[in-house]
């Protein structure tokens, strides 16, 4: 067996995945299905930002690129920084992938020596784990507990950090649980780094528009001593409703960034042209849709907490960020379906939800934290009450 197949018979189905593919099928079955298990704003794309891509078809820039990304996109990300972070980067020191997925993917494969250890909080991204295997890692899954706010602390990370640590993954707002670091947070978790020259940070800030109840901050702004230690990522995907555009982005040391675009060259070479310059325009013209779709997130986000926290056997926390609720549904474990089946585990649940009440959520088992579940309200308030409304008669059916 090649070492390329022995790293993917470690990695883990998807379980997101799975969930989508099963509400797919039942709907296609005639079930009126309410999808609340994908991460994808349901806005449409600003009308500026399509047009810039329109134009960028008419006026044939359909050519290949620098693997890096244009030049002028770059510009863009760098002014961008710099106006949202006081965070100051030189061209060449910026790449753009095909989604902020590519860009982690990419750092974790130019960086990664065999057993070289990778600290991930959790409740995570399910992507992480796998993604650090695949390059080669070893995950070193921190859990955090929900008492803590699913927040990394101090002790933990000291705790973690070995001599084989290469990187510490931070996802502020976090998928799936909401939870945001604040200044603070981060100046505490940078004290620890700063004990260990070794750890480098890999800072995913996707969601870093959407917040709601705390400032954002990231750490190459709040912590400059790590600023040369540390790699960070954003896109235009969560804040513009750019998800298939699929644009994101990096900010890190020249070196580090060299030998990601030489790993990207040789894979994908650059993200679509068209693609790039709509997300000029996205990061430089109007940006006013970015408060109106965060007002709206709240504003579901206040609704769904309010109704789940209503329903029997769950309990869900007040996130800070993103689109996403992880409740817990600890109340319902053990129960019976009214056929007699045992909820036994977060993936019984989910499966009960979507097969007797078409409504499909995502187990939290996926995102290494169980008993719970996590909702994307990225959805019409319609829909998320209707939602709602099935989740609560499912808890009551339960015996």
């Amino acid at each position: 067996m090649s070492l390329v197949a022995e790293r993917l018979n470690l990695v883990r189905p998807s379980e997101t995945k799975a969930i989508t593919a099963r509400a797919a099928e039942l709907r296609d079955e005639g079930a009126d299905v309410i999808t609340l298990s994908q991460g994808e704003p349901d806005f449409d794309t600003p009308s500026a930002v399509c047009e810039a891509g329109i134009q960028a078809i008419r006026q044939g820039r359909t050519k290949y690129t620098a693997i890096a990304g244009i030049k002028p996109l770059r510009e863009a990300i760098r002014t961008s920084f710099g106006r949202d972070h006081g965070l100051d980067y030189d061209i060449d020191q910026i790449t753009v992938g095909c989604g902020a997925k590519q860009v982690i993917f990419n750092a974790l494969f130019a960086t990664l020596n065999p057993d070289d250890e990778v600290v991930i909080p959790t409740p995570c991204w399910v992507s992480y784990p796998d993604m650090v295997t695949l390059a080669g890692g070893k995950p070193v899954l921190v859990a955090c507990e929900e008492f803590h706010g699913f927040k990394l602390r101090p002790a933990a990370l000291e705790a973690a950090i070995t001599p084989r640590t290469k990187w510490l993954m931070l996802n502020s707002p976090c998928n799936p649980t909401g939870a945001v670091y604040s200044r603070d947070d981060l100046l505490a978790l940078a004290a620890v780094l700063g004990r260990h020259a070794h750890v480098h940070v890999l800072s995913d800030d996707i969601y870093e528009k959407l917040t709601y109840d705390t400032d954002f901050a990231t750490m190459a702004a709040v912590a400059p001593n790590l600023y040369e230690r540390t790699l960070t990522i954003s896109g235009v995907s969560k804040s513009d409703a750019m998800t298939g555009w699929r644009v994101g982005y990096g900010a890190g040391p020249r070196a580090l960034i060299k030998a990601m675009n030489l790993i990207q060259g040789q894979t994908s070479s650059h993200t679509s042209s068209i693609s790039q310059y709509a997300a000029i325009e996205a990061l430089s013209g109007d940006r006013s849709h970015i408060e109106l779709f965060a007002s709206a997130f709240r504003q579901r986000r206040d609704l769904i907490v309010a109704k789940l926290n209503q329903a029997e056997g769950l309990s869900c926390r007040v996130p800070d960020g993103a689109f996403y609720v992880f409740p817990s549904c600890s109340g319902v474990i053990g129960k019976r379906r009214p056929g007699g089946e045992v909820i036994k585990t977060d993936t019984d649940f989910a499966l009960y939800l979507l097969d007797a009440f078409a409504v499909a959520v995502v187990p939290g088992s996926g995102f290494m934290a169980s008993p719970y579940i996590r909702i994307s309200y990225a959805s019409s308030l319609e829909d998320l009450t209707r939602a709602c409304d099935r989740i609560t008669a499912a808890c009551a059916a339960l015996s």
